[in-house]
């Protein structure tokens, strides 16, 4: 009986220069025909450009065999393969700051990372990118202290206890807290030794990347391998083969795949056979969840797709919109600003979008957060910008923070929020799959986190017209508050009322509408009174006479005003009872997208 090859993909990432290709170089058995930068491009620049994927094996442990599914694809080259197989294949990424949006989509594909620090260095500006977008992408991680043959012999072994040390103070706040620093000489003697110099430390990490799978498995039962489902890939290189069709790269992010199906390329909006398929130059006939594959199709131009998304037919749709499960990444100094504009990248594609934050009711701020669905027949608050406690300080005042983004209860912060994206371009993509936005325009040499906020994305907008179908659907609300005062009383049950109103205001919009005095009575509004924004208001259940003496007395001694000398001591009296005034509030919800702009009041 054949046995099994169970694929985990490792993503390789660190600074530029630290020696990731090296070092998948030093690991690998297997190259694919984008590994160790063959790309002209990157030979004459001396740096890595492009996701590389490479990959060796070592037989599958016994837990992992009880653990991954059993019809698992086995390979036609090897069909009396006596001995299950764990393929490692290693997603090398680039360093450079400039090709962020290839390492974040390299990272999207991984199950467990390795974070390659120059020991002679430590920790630089992209090994903590790289360590952001790991907390983000994946659950375990590797520190592989490279060029450890760089440091001087005598001391060599202190300066390594001494990096890792360093290394591990950098994770204590991490969610790979303990994860284990390997000591490594990917390539002795730097990129113009001779290859008769033997890589350091390769089967030790070799060994421990076997452990970390495994683990993997046991505790949180990742990497994840499910052949049902619609199929998905995540397609990173595209090239045509002379006389035999055009051949796409990827890995499979959902479902399976056989020869013979038909797979649509969403971008180009066409459907294509699967002629052939290979892992790393071996010819299968299936593929599942996981799966590192090339995929050969009747003929369509290569220079089309680049990167991007190949699906079983009609699963994928394109979206101008999308409503995100979003949380801030902590690192970015910068507030999240509602109407702010961001680099948005959705599996290997980024386009620009513009941002509007909402949370749920401050009543509902402490509620379980919710991952696999939009509610659309929720109430949301609207939020001028995310809600956090690293506001950047002094920015703004406690006070002037609250009353700004709309906060029900100072101090408090809501578990979930979410934000609408606008996308200038349309995306296509999967339901539930991640988002991440960054400010990619930011100045690379300055010493700062470029990545903003990562999501889920719940609700897809396919609409061209989503402002006017879909997005009135949304009840995302601003709560108004408005101040006046009481001016003077007509009778028990009625009050002039001022100052809550500007004079062009159409005060029969607010008729209705109920206001609170600040001595208890609550009123109603019931129309305008006179041309300078006065209005009278109705007191259902009529004014105390608490109220009545702190109004009243003004009006019978400005009424007994008549010579000279009384009129200015009236008018002291009057200045004095200014300050006892009764103030008048007006609360009330206007809704985002309400297109008659209605005010609405709790009952």
């Amino acid at each position: 009986m054949a046995g099994r090859r169970v694929n985990v993909n490792v993503g390789v990432l660190g600074h530029i220069d630290s020696g990731k290709t090296a070092l998948a170089r030093a690991l690998s058995t297997t190259a694919s025909t984008a590994a160790f930068d063959k790309q002209p491009q990157s030979r004459e620049r001396g740096i890595t450009l492009d996701l590389g994927f490479s990959c060796f094996s070592v037989p599958l442990p016994a837990r992992m065999r009880l653990a991954t599914p059993a019809p698992y694809p086995a390979l036609e080259a090897s069909p009396d393969l006596g001995e299950s197989e764990l393929q490692v294949t290693l997603v090398d990424c680039p360093g450079h700051a400039s090709l962020i949006r290839t390492i974040i989509g390299g990272a999207q594909i991984i199950d467990l990372m390795m974070l390659v620090i120059d020991v002679t260095k430590g920790m630089q500006t992209q090994s903590a990118e790289c360590l952001v977008i790991g907390q983000i992408t994946c659950q375990k991680l590797i520190v592989v202290l490279n060029k450890v043959d760089l440091l001087a012999e005598g001391k060599r072994q202190a300066a390594i206890d001494k990096m890792t040390k360093k290394m591990q103070k950098t994770l204590e706040n991490t969610k790979f807290q303990g994860a284990p620093v390997i000591a490594v000489a990917a390539k002795p003697g730097g990129p113009e030794a001779p290859e008769t110099e033997a890589p350091q430390g390769i089967s030790e990490l070799i060994e421990v990347l076997s452990t970390w799978i495994q683990l993997l498995t046991s505790q949180i039962s990742i990497p994840t391998r499910d052949p049902s489902g619609p199929f998905l890939m995540s397609v990173d290189h595209c090239f045509s083969i002379k006389g035999q069709g055009t051949v796409m790269t990827g890995t499979i992010l959902s479902g399976s795949i056989s020869l013979g199906d038909s797979v649509e390329i969403p971008a180009l909006k066409v459907v294509r056979k699967v002629k052939s398929m290979q892992m790393f130059h071996m010819p299968v006939t299936s593929a599942m969840q996981g799966d590192r594959l090339g995929i050969c199709v009747t003929q369509f131009d290569p220079k089309l797709l680049e990167r991007g998304l190949v699906c079983a037919p009609e699963s994928l749709h394109t979206i101008h919109a999308a409503l995100i499960s979003v949380e801030k990444i902590p690192y970015f100094r910068a507030p999240l600003q509602t109407k702010a504009k961001f680099h948005i990248t959705v599996g290997h594609e980024t386009v620009m979008g513009r941002l509007m934050f909402f949370s749920s009711s401050p009543d509902s701020f402490d509620h379980e957060p919710v991952l696999d669905t939009f509610d659309f027949s929720k109430e949301y608050l609207f939020q001028e910008q995310y809600l956090c406690n690293d506001l950047v300080p002094g920015a703004v005042s406690s006070d002037q923070a609250n009353e700004k983004v709309g906060q029900g209860t100072e101090g408090q912060y809501p578990r979930q929020q979410w934000a609408l994206i606008e996308f200038e371009k349309p995306v296509t993509c999967p339901r539930l799959c991640l988002v991440i936005g960054s400010r990619l325009d930011a100045d690379i040499h300055a010493n700062m986190c470029r990545l903003a906020f990562h999501g889920i994305l719940l609700h897809g907008l396919e609409d061209r017209n989503y402002a006017e179908s879909l997005l009135p659907r949304l009840r995302v609300y601003k709560l108004k508050h408005k101040h006046g005062l009481v001016e003077r009383v007509i009778d028990n049950y009625s009050v002039i009322g001022r100052s809550l109103f500007k004079k062009e205001t159409n005060i029969q919009q607010f008729v209705g509408l109920k206001v609170q005095l600040s001595t208890g009575e609550l009123g109603i509004i019931d129309s305008s009174f006179g041309q300078s924004g006065k209005f009278k208001i109705h007191i259902p259940g009529g004014l105390s006479p608490e109220s009545k003496k702190i109004l009243t007395p003004s009006l019978k001694k400005r009424s007994r005003a008549s010579g000279g000398e009384v009129a200015k001591q009236e008018e002291v009296v009057e200045r004095l009872e200014t300050t006892q005034h009764v103030t008048l509030n007006l609360s009330f919800k206007r809704y985002i997208f309400d297109t008659h702009k209605r005010m609405v009041q709790s009952p």
